[in-house]
């Protein structure tokens, strides 16, 4: 599929439909945030304001002051980050970078850092640590590309054009 440019338009480009459940996006933003406020101020998480969870995403409760997610990332549906390992008697920092995508069913284990502007693949598991601007994918994970840049939520630059064109042609 051809991704085709942006055409410079005085309004912004085309945006996707919203269907189904991305109509009560206000109700989801709301239980976002009051889950939030659970997991920082009675558990004692170190979540960013702008960081996004998905209500499915299974941050560590035996050791929640060993979570810290960065600014404007993302964190999505089955996705695990643990902060312990009682096999081992561990329990160990583990950091999610600013500008961070954390994919659907990703395991992100104790001690690990995920560099700012990284972008983790659904369903990788996270061993060692995830150096700056780069996509992980597998198990464990290893680096697949280097030198991305990812803007909030580790959106890539050109899924803007590609939202764009999908929208122009009715496919969304």
């Amino acid at each position: 599929m051809t991704v085709t440019a942006l055409p410079n338009f005085a309004e912004p480009p085309a945006k996707a439909r919203r269907r189904g459940l991305n109509r009560l996006k206000w109700l989801r933003r709301a239980l976002v945030n009051m889950r939030r406020a659970y997991l920082v101020r009675l558990l004692g998480m170190d979540l960013a304001p702008s960081a996004e969870l998905s209500l499915s995403a299974n941050l560590d409760r035996t050791f929640p002051i060993g979570v810290h997610v960065g600014a404007n990332s993302y964190i999505a549906f089955g996705a695990v980050v643990l902060a312990h390992d009682r096999t081992r008697g561990l329990y160990l920092h583990t950091r999610i970078g600013e500008n961070c995508f954390i994919g659907a069913r990703s395991i992100i284990l104790p001690g690990v850092k995920v560099g700012d502007g990284s972008i983790v693949a659904a369903g990788a598991v996270v061993t060692r640590d995830v150096p700056d601007d780069c996509i992980v994918a597998g198990n464990p994970a290893r680096v697949i590309r280097q030198g991305i840049d990812a803007g909030p939520y580790g959106r890539l630059p050109t899924a803007d054009r590609q939202e764009h064109s999908l929208a122009v042609t009715g496919l969304t």
